[in-house]
């Protein structure tokens, strides 16, 4: 990908349109560049940014360009001057091996930092830079003190990354210094190796993949790479893989530890999902809970550093939809889209299936293996999956199904005009037949994926339902009487019959509102709250709508099993002294 793109940058020029090579710059500086940094490739980073830089800041880099020539050919004898003294100075203290070079920054570095600081060229101070090459590690750090024996240094200047190495393997030593005319210095220093793995990152140490060395230790300092071509593997297309690797690149990091004491580096704000999905896929997929320093968390806490996380898994659990929403790594979010991916193609086939053959009963006809193998070529389909699938996802109905497959079930209906074809919502109502063989059942299917609960009514088991085939959504379920149903009236070939599951052994919780006016006194909203809970009712939402002298109106959301349930919360409330009245709430 760098490659190629590096390719497409030297060859812009012969894009003839504006907007399209601006439209590749920029994507170049804000993700490309970035990458071959963090991959450690420099000069390739140098070079996309300076071509992305010429293509959408000519006149700026132009300017840049000449000042720095001149400056180039004004400064020639202090460099010269600079790199004698260096290498004089090192060679006297029994640094060997020594190779002192001295090059300005680039265009674009200094544009950014002219940007940053809100400053004109002249009054930058160190756009000089100068860089040592040593034998040995021992010796960067006797060089260190050689230089800042020579020169003054500038306080807050310097970084140990030998010590601390960044993610992407680069290693050296920097530190900024008062030149001999007072101008401000920047110094690296490195070893040879280093050197290579800053110029070519990577590239300069492809070989632990050859089984050399400490393949362990490799392993950790690549990981990065890994968790870049993990996210190849999950992005749906180059869009999902581009927004995810740009999350990466641009957050701070925090470091934490297995229980085993490997360290992983995470962006700021990472929770243990993200930890998760950082040790392994699979561990992310099938995290439960998870333990801060010996202690159970939310999973969407945030992690700090040098906390030490144990992720408690099980082998029944998969990703909550729920979980991008505050997840930050790349990784973890195109785990749990891909997830989702699969998981919605596969209750969209399961729920397509599941129409298709009711439709068949309803006509009469028989559903058949070899009736539904020629279907998929009707539809320009290669599967009966895909076929499914879209059915599920609204994209095809039932019926049309079954009138391909059997085109004697067509009935010739009369061209009707004007509002003729408006049908009364008791009618469409209607249309949902009470006999439960015909009603598709949505047992298996999650909330967000296949199937949604409408907002609007909040169904609970024991309702009445129906369901609206939604295209590219799959099946909202509603109510019977839910006033929203109003708006499908011109359309109940949408309207689905369905059931609640039967009873199981696993009790499972819905969302019920209630519409609540309490007084506005001392102790009342934890009445409220006291009465929900010993009634084994979970509040999930709270919101007060209005407050008067003498009241409050509230909207409480309510995890309950069934109508019944709620039923019980009702009647207990409105037997509360402190609550004025209490009803279900629609919408």
């Amino acid at each position: 990908k760098l490659a190629d793109r590096l390719h497409n940058m030297r060859t812009l020029h012969f894009v003839k349109s504006e907007d399209k090579r601006r439209r590749i710059a920029l994507e170049t500086l804000e993700i490309y560049a970035p990458l071959a940094e963090r991959i450690g490739i420099h000069t390739w980073k140098d070079e996309l940014q300076d071509l992305a830089f010429r293509e959408l800041h000519p006149e700026a880099r132009e300017s840049i360009v000449t000042r720095l020539a001149f400056l180039r050919e004004q400064g020639e004898p202090l460099v010269g001057r600079i790199i004698k003294e260096l290498q004089e100075k090192l060679l006297a203290n029994g640094v060997t091996a020594v190779e002192v070079s001295g090059r300005e920054k680039s265009p674009y570095s200094i544009w950014e930092k002219m940007k940053r600081k809100n400053v004109s060229f002249e009054q930058l101070s160190d756009i000089m830079a100068f860089r040592v090459l040593v034998g040995s590690i021992e010796q960067c750090y006797q060089a260190l003190g050689v230089v800042h024996a020579q020169y003054p240094t500038v306080p807050g200047r310097f970084k140990d990354y030998i010590s601390v190495p960044k993610p992407n393997g680069y290693r050296s030593l920097h530190t900024g210094v008062i030149g001999p005319e007072r101008q401000r210095i920047e110094m690296q220093i490195r070893t040879q190796s280093m050197h290579e793995t800053a110029e070519l990152g990577v590239a300069a140490h492809w070989d632990y993949k050859q089984h050399t060395g400490d393949q362990q230790t490799e392993g950790r300092k690549y990981r990065w790479i890994r968790e870049l071509l993990d996210i190849l593997d999950n992005a749906a297309g180059p869009e999902e893989f581009l927004e995810h690797t740009k999350l990466e690149m641009y957050q701070d990091q925090v470091f934490c530890f297995t229980p085993k004491g490997d360290l992983i580096s995470l962006p700021r704000g990472a929770t243990p999902i993200d930890f998760a999905y950082a040790v392994h896929s699979e561990v992310g997929d099938r995290c439960v809970g998870a333990k801060l320093n010996g202690r159970l968390v939310p999973l969407r806490a945030a992690l700090k550093n040098g906390d030490q996380v144990e992720i408690v898994t099980s082998k029944s659990q998969t990703p909550s939809p729920t979980w991008e929403e505050f997840v930050v790594t790349g990784k973890a979010k195109a785990c749990i889209r891909r997830f989702i991916r699969h998981q919605k193609r596969h209750e969209f086939m399961a729920l397509g299936r599941t129409i298709v053959e009711k439709a068949f009963r309803h006509d009469g006809v028989p559903f058949t293996e070899k009736a539904m193998d020629q279907a998929p070529r009707l539809f320009k389909l290669e599967k009966v999956e895909d076929l499914y699938a879209q059915v599920g996802e609204g994209l095809l109905t039932g019926q049309q199904i079954v009138h391909a497959v059997f085109p004697e079930t067509r009935r010739t209906k009369p061209e009707v005009v004007g509002d003729a074809n408006v049908v009364p919502i008791a009618r469409a109502r209607g249309k949902v037949k009470k006999d439960h063989g015909y009603a598709v059942p949505i047992r298996g299917l999650i909330p967000g994926m296949a199937m949604h609960f409408a907002k609007c009514c909040h169904p609970l088991p024991g309702d009445r339902i129906v369901g609206i085939v939604t295209t590219g959504k799959g099946v909202t379920i509603h109510t019977i009487d839910c006033e929203v149903l109003e708006q499908f009236q011109e359309t109940p070939e949408r309207w689905l019959d369905v059931a609640w599951n039967e009873p199981g052994d696993e009790v499972e919780r819905h969302v019920g509102r209630l519409s609540v006016i309490i007084s506005n006194e001392p102790g009342s909203l934890g009445n409220l709250t006291t009465t929900i809970g010993k009634n084994r009712g979970n509040i999930n939402n709270l919101k007060i709508t209005n407050r008067s002298q003498d009241f409050f109106d509230i909207l409480v959301d309510v995890e309950v099993e069934d109508v019944k349930h709620l039923t019980n919360i009702i009647a207990a409330l409105r037997a509360s002294p402190m609550i004025n009245s209490v009803d279900r709430a629609r919408g």
